[in-house]
């Protein structure tokens, strides 16, 4: 994560979007009243998917059961029905 300040922020607004486009590096930018995080729209939308997913306890289960399995245990991609 990249740390600054509103007024280095300001300066250099483009090349920091840029980067936090590019890399999905967020920007912490502190002011004298707190901070704010920046950050890319894909990085937003993955965190909110992550929320949405795992506010659903059948859906969170699945996962923690999945994360859980092997991958001696998991069927070879050609063996998947697409």
């Amino acid at each position: 994560m990249i740390n600054t300040n509103a007024t280095n922020f300001r300066r250099n607004i483009y090349g920091m979007l840029e980067q936090t486009i590019k890399y999905n590096e967020p920007v912490n930018v502190s002011t004298k009243d707190g901070n704010a995080v920046v950050m890319s729209e894909e990085e937003y939308n993955s965190i909110m998917e992550t929320l949405y997913l795992s506010s659903m306890p059948a859906t969170r289960q699945e996962i923690v059961e999945g994360l859980r399995t092997d991958v001696e245990d998991c069927l070879g991609e050609d063996r998947v029905q697409w």
